[in-house]
């Protein structure tokens, strides 16, 4: 038996499979939009005037999740497109998330439409591995009519290879010893956290699938690549530690995210984001009297690479003390950035808090930290003061005088 057992649960076209069962079941539609040239599309006013999923019959006349509409129209001039309903998406995917807790009580909710689930301490109680992924598949199809991807493995990386092995409706197993077979073979491209410019460099250098890049060596790989060359030679070798993180329960965290007029390439544009979001969360944490311990920074890339369309990180750090100086989350955001950032253009940013505490305790200071916490404090509570008294824009920080910046589009 495994010392760890892990699923990773992806829906298959989340958005397109959510509009589609939507509309049969409730709006009395007959066309079911998996079934023809279909997809997902935002506004195209406000920069959202692109693929956001598509059906399988889409995917045969090379629109790509993405592309523009114009674009996905000039190949497929048929193509139904039907806007976003973030709002039925969001009640989808509690739906899903409700189903996985049910099999165990560590749940990683990766994104809206995928979840890492540890099945260590309870899949027994169901069967196997795989009988316990198929009863869970079925499940899914039967109570909420859409279809999902089960990828199993020993950690998080395998599991969410698998799950992308062949798509939809599918079970895929990918173990150590089946890594030789399964995913050596695939283009480097596929590997998790290798994006265009890397998949470039590598085939620069000759190496095209994943068993080149596992046999290569690391040393020389981080020379090439600098962290990122070794991070990936441990992940096509089918290492990673990560933990499944159970997500905090509701009420419990606060976060903010945006979606950027433009893709952002550079570090000091991300931060000036990183700053905007990390304001609205302070502003948040203080009106409610509460402080937080822990810092989460998420990324979404822009781009398609392989099947893994937008694909996303996550990284946390726990405080030294709980905080809810807008100051120190930045710094912690900022940090947390430059430590994931593999450098591809980003397309959306998200800083996320939890472990929250009442604010009716004592800061322990250190002996050797010379910030004045006291002032920070009294000078976030005076922009509070002056915001709530002539609106949010009526104090600004000095990094954003001069920029054309926009409200966060998401919050939690």
């Amino acid at each position: 038996m495994f010392e760890h057992i892990i699923f990773h649960i992806d829906v298959n076209s989340a958005f397109l499979s959510w509009e589609a069962v939507y509309r049969l079941a409730h709006c009395g539609e007959s066309l079911d939009l998996r079934e023809t040239a279909s997809a997902v599309g935002g506004d195209i006013a406000m920069r959202r005037g692109i693929i956001l999923a598509k059906s399988v019959p889409a995917k045969k006349y090379g629109i790509k999740t993405g592309e523009t509409i114009a674009e996905a129209k000039m190949k497929c001039p048929g193509l139904v497109v039907v806007p976003p309903d973030y709002g039925l998406y969001d009640k989808c995917s509690v739906a899903f998330m409700e189903i996985l807790r049910e099999y165990s009580d560590v749940v990683e909710q990766y994104s809206i439409d995928e979840a890492f689930v540890d099945m260590t301490s309870t899949c027994h109680l169901f069967g196997d591995p795989e009988e316990t992924a198929d009863r869970i598949r079925h499940r899914i199809r039967e109570e909420l009519g859409f279809t999902v991807n089960i990828g199993i493995s020993t950690n998080k990386l395998l599991a969410k290879m698998a799950s992308d092995l062949e798509k939809p409706d599918r079970v895929h197993t990918l173990y150590p010893e089946e890594i030789p077979q399964k995913m050596w073979p695939l283009p480097v491209s596929e590997l998790f956290f290798v994006g265009r410019a890397t998949a470039r460099k590598l085939f620069a250098v000759g190496i095209r699938t994943i068993g080149e890049l596992a046999a290569a060596d690391p040393v020389w790989l981080r020379s090439l690549l600098k962290k990122q060359g070794e991070i990936i030679w441990g992940f096509a070798n089918g290492t990673d530690l990560s933990p499944v993180l159970p997500q905090p329960a509701a009420n419990k965290g606060y976060g903010n995210s945006t979606t950027t007029p433009h893709d952002v390439s550079d570090a000091e544009t991300a931060k000036k984001v990183l700053l905007a979001l990390a304001e609205t969360v302070g502003i948040r944490l203080r009106a409610d009297g509460v402080r937080i311990e822990v810092v989460t920074v998420c990324i979404r890339y822009a781009g398609s690479y392989g099947e893994n369309q937008f694909p996303s990180a996550t990284h946390q750090r726990k405080l030294k003390e709980p905080t809810n100086v807008t100051v120190e989350i930045y710094e912690a955001a900022c940090g947390l950035f430059g430590e994931l950032w593999n450098g591809e253009p980003v397309r959306h940013l998200g800083v996320h808090t939890s472990r929250v505490r009442k604010s009716d305790f004592t800061r322990q200071t250190e002996l050797f930290d010379e910030r004045d916490y006291d002032k920070l404090v009294r000078a976030d509570g005076a922009m509070d003061n002056i915001r709530e008294r002539y609106g949010t824009d009526a104090a600004m920080r000095a990094a954003f005088l001069r920029e054309n910046g926009g409200k966060a589009d998401s919050k939690d």
